[in-house]
């Protein structure tokens, strides 16, 4: 079996809808990866979607300078090591982090749909099996304007069986004021039998970082999600040695470099690994490095349908395993391109049986908000 065909498909939403916010579902990058065995695998990359478009589609300057879908032609889609690694090769001199990382997570994810269709498994079996077809969920939302509007989302999250709600990003940071109103409004919103998570989205200096570490600790906060910028490492390692609360981070990493310094420098409790960003291949092995360390790991998941199929059948798949994230947020960008739909249901959340990922692309709707 041979790769014939490399398609990276950007959507987006109507330039009238988009808005400034931490929102990771107002475009997308789809990719398609055709085979000459009539298998066609989809994958997705997290970034921006643009930027990844043309990392796909440039071509050769040098022979470690190339764009990233030409080199695929003829490759068996089956060796996914092998081709992780030519695409590294072949892109360091502009690459080896971020963008470049993104685009090889998001064909390596693609690979993975292929090799589960083409072994008729789902890729959770591909990756050694589930330690639970079934895991806890928690609605993943922006917080409210204020502590009242974000006290009203969550217990509309937990009046639909949510036993865990997270709400990050803006207006966190604004003041020590608004920052409290905030967790207590979320506190208060889903009660006091279910659990709160904080995503401070990177907004705090470290000596801040830690004075709100303490001044959350009566909420009962699962975890507190980047509170620093993430190339604050020193900072991440302090916070994290002093707080009793677990620090989870991770989001923004790609590759398994970017991950060993978070891991060893950073010494955080929770690594939150985004499966459109890393891939399947880059997955395994972060995962394998932070829970030898005694880190949990869990995904992260702001995007496409993609991302949270592809982050639930790695999450399953390792021991650490304990909650997943299931954005609650909605957009045509999240809910309309892929089927069938894959809902949490009373807080819970399945992995499909299908082969591969278990879903597929809805080309109404790809074609609908495809870009050129």
């Amino acid at each position: 079996m041979k790769i014939t065909q490399v398609e990276a498909i950007e959507v987006r939403l109507p330039e009238s809808e988009i808005e400034e916010k931490a929102s990771a579902a107002q475009d997308a990058l789809i990719l398609k990866i055709q085979t000459d065995a009539g298998i066609v695998g989809i994958g997705e990359v997290d970034s921006s979607a643009r930027v990844a478009k043309a990392v796909i589609e440039a071509p050769m300057s040098h022979s470690v300078a190339s764009g990233l879908g030409r080199l695929l032609i003829g490759m068996n889609p089956l060796d996914t090591e092998v081709i992780n690694e030519k695409l590294y090769q072949s892109s360091f001199y502009y690459g080896r982090r971020a963008v470049v990382a993104h685009a090889i997570g998001g064909i390596d994810l693609a690979l993975w749909d292929i090799a589960g269709k083409y072994y008729k498994k789902p890729v959770y079996q591909l990756l050694g099996g589930a330690f639970s077809k079934r895991i806890r969920a928690y609605a993943s939302d922006l917080f409210g304007r204020d502590g009242k509007e974000t006290r009203e989302k969550a217990k509309r999250w937990a009046d639909q069986g949510f036993t865990a709600v997270k709400f990050g990003w803006a207006p966190m940071g604004q003041s020590e004021k608004m920052d409290l109103e905030l967790v207590e409004g979320a506190r208060m919103g889903v009660g006091e039998g279910n659990d709160v998570l904080i995503d401070a989205g990177c907004c705090w200096d470290t000596k801040t970082a830690k004075v709100r570490a303490r001044q959350f600790e009566p909420y009962q906060i699962l975890w507190l999600e980047e509170p620093l910028q993430q190339d604050n490492l020193d900072g991440y390692r302090e916070l994290s040695l002093m707080s009793n609360i677990p620090i989870a981070a991770g989001e923004g990493e790609a590759g398994v470099y970017a991950w060993r310094d978070l891991i060893e420098r950073g010494h955080i409790d929770i690594a939150q690994i985004d499966l459109a960003r890393n891939g399947f291949t880059a997955s395994r092995r972060i995962a394998d490095m932070a829970e030898i360390r005694g880190l949990r790991v869990v995904n992260h998941f702001y995007s496409t349908p993609i991302n949270m199929v592809a982050g639930l059948h790695w999450l399953v798949s390792r021991k650490s395993a304990f909650i997943f994230e299931y954005c609650v947020e909605e957009t045509a960008i999240r809910t309309q391109l892929t089927t069938p739909e894959i809902k949490a249901v009373d807080g819970y959340i399945t992995v499909p049986e299908e082969p591969g990922l278990g879903v597929g692309l809805d080309e109404d709707a790809i074609d609908r908000y495809r870009v050129g």
